[in-house]
Protein backbone atom coordinates (compact mmCIF):
# COMPACT_ATOMS: atom_id res chain seq x y z
CA UNK A 1 0.00 0.00 0.00
CA UNK A 2 1.34 3.42 -0.91
CA UNK A 3 1.02 6.71 0.97
CA UNK A 4 -0.76 8.22 -1.99
CA UNK A 5 -3.00 6.35 -4.42
CA UNK A 6 -1.70 5.95 -7.93
CA UNK A 7 -2.92 8.73 -10.18
CA UNK A 8 -3.87 7.94 -13.75
CA UNK A 9 -3.79 10.91 -16.08
CA UNK A 10 -6.01 8.91 -18.44
CA UNK A 11 -8.87 9.48 -15.99
CA UNK A 12 -8.65 13.28 -16.02
CA UNK A 13 -10.74 13.69 -19.21
CA UNK A 14 -13.31 11.25 -17.81
CA UNK A 15 -13.46 13.18 -14.55
CA UNK A 16 -13.94 16.45 -16.44
CA UNK A 17 -16.78 14.96 -18.49
CA UNK A 18 -18.46 13.64 -15.35
CA UNK A 19 -18.21 17.08 -13.71
CA UNK A 20 -20.13 18.53 -16.65
CA UNK A 21 -22.85 15.86 -16.31
CA UNK A 22 -23.51 16.22 -12.61
CA UNK A 23 -26.64 14.49 -11.36
CA UNK A 24 -29.12 16.43 -9.19
CA UNK A 25 -28.09 14.49 -6.07
CA UNK A 26 -24.39 15.16 -6.77
CA UNK A 27 -25.12 18.86 -7.27
CA UNK A 28 -27.06 19.07 -3.99
CA UNK A 29 -24.33 17.32 -2.01
CA UNK A 30 -21.57 19.31 -3.71
CA UNK A 31 -23.27 22.58 -2.72
CA UNK A 32 -22.92 21.51 0.93
CA UNK A 33 -19.37 20.11 0.68
CA UNK A 34 -17.65 22.73 -1.46
CA UNK A 35 -15.75 25.62 0.03
CA UNK A 36 -14.83 23.67 3.19
CA UNK A 37 -18.38 23.99 4.55
CA UNK A 38 -18.33 20.60 6.27
CA UNK A 39 -15.93 20.70 9.24
CA UNK A 40 -13.43 22.77 7.23
CA UNK A 41 -12.55 19.79 5.01
CA UNK A 42 -11.60 20.25 1.38
CA UNK A 43 -13.55 17.98 -0.97
CA UNK A 44 -13.02 17.28 -4.64
CA UNK A 45 -15.80 16.10 -6.91
CA UNK A 46 -15.43 13.51 -9.66
CA UNK A 47 -11.86 12.92 -8.56
CA UNK A 48 -9.63 10.42 -10.39
CA UNK A 49 -7.94 7.84 -8.17
CA UNK A 50 -6.01 5.05 -9.85
CA UNK A 51 -8.17 3.52 -12.57
CA UNK A 52 -11.36 5.00 -11.07
CA UNK A 53 -13.19 8.30 -10.65
CA UNK A 54 -14.94 8.72 -7.30
CA UNK A 55 -17.90 11.05 -6.79
CA UNK A 56 -16.32 13.00 -3.92
CA UNK A 57 -12.94 12.71 -2.22
CA UNK A 58 -11.29 14.31 0.79
CA UNK A 59 -7.55 13.74 0.61
CA UNK A 60 -6.95 14.84 4.21
CA UNK A 61 -9.20 12.09 5.63
CA UNK A 62 -8.74 9.65 2.72
CA UNK A 63 -12.51 9.30 2.46
CA UNK A 64 -14.36 8.78 -0.80
CA UNK A 65 -18.11 9.25 -1.05
CA UNK A 66 -20.06 7.36 -3.68
CA UNK A 67 -23.69 8.21 -4.44
CA UNK A 68 -25.55 5.10 -5.54
CA UNK A 69 -28.66 5.39 -7.69
CA UNK A 70 -31.00 2.71 -8.97
CA UNK A 71 -28.49 1.40 -11.52
CA UNK A 72 -26.33 0.21 -8.61
CA UNK A 73 -28.92 -2.51 -7.89
CA UNK A 74 -27.94 -4.48 -11.01
CA UNK A 75 -25.64 -7.42 -10.30
CA UNK A 76 -23.01 -6.37 -12.84
CA UNK A 77 -22.84 -2.87 -11.32
CA UNK A 78 -22.75 -4.28 -7.78
CA UNK A 79 -19.76 -6.44 -8.74
CA UNK A 80 -17.97 -3.49 -10.31
CA UNK A 81 -18.70 -1.33 -7.23
CA UNK A 82 -17.37 -4.10 -4.97
CA UNK A 83 -14.17 -4.44 -7.02
CA UNK A 84 -13.66 -0.68 -7.01
CA UNK A 85 -14.21 -0.47 -3.26
CA UNK A 86 -11.77 -3.31 -2.60
CA UNK A 87 -9.12 -1.57 -4.73
CA UNK A 88 -9.66 1.78 -3.00
CA UNK A 89 -9.55 0.19 0.46
CA UNK A 90 -6.32 -1.62 -0.46
CA UNK A 91 -4.91 1.85 -1.20
CA UNK A 92 -5.97 3.04 2.27
CA UNK A 93 -9.04 4.95 1.13
CA UNK A 94 -12.27 4.47 3.03
CA UNK A 95 -15.47 4.48 0.99
CA UNK A 96 -18.81 5.75 2.25
CA UNK A 97 -21.74 4.77 0.05
CA UNK A 98 -24.90 6.87 0.23
CA UNK A 99 -27.99 6.56 -1.90
CA UNK A 100 -29.62 9.17 -4.09
CA UNK A 101 -32.58 8.90 -1.72
CA UNK A 102 -30.29 9.66 1.28
CA UNK A 103 -29.17 12.89 -0.37
CA UNK A 104 -32.53 13.97 -1.75
CA UNK A 105 -34.70 13.17 1.29
CA UNK A 106 -32.32 13.15 4.28
CA UNK A 107 -29.55 15.60 3.41
CA UNK A 108 -28.83 16.78 6.95
CA UNK A 109 -28.61 13.20 8.24
CA UNK A 110 -26.39 12.28 5.30
CA UNK A 111 -24.08 15.19 6.08
CA UNK A 112 -23.87 14.02 9.70
CA UNK A 113 -22.89 10.53 8.49
CA UNK A 114 -20.21 12.01 6.24
CA UNK A 115 -18.88 14.14 9.10
CA UNK A 116 -18.75 11.07 11.39
CA UNK A 117 -16.83 9.03 8.80
CA UNK A 118 -14.50 11.92 8.03
CA UNK A 119 -13.83 12.54 11.72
Amino acid sequence: MSDSPRFHRDNVPSARRLRKRTTPSEEILWERLRGRQLNGLKWRRQHPIGPFVVDFYCEWTRLAIEIDGGVHEFDVVKRRDHERQEWLEAEGIRVLRVTVNDVMENLEETLLRIAEHAG
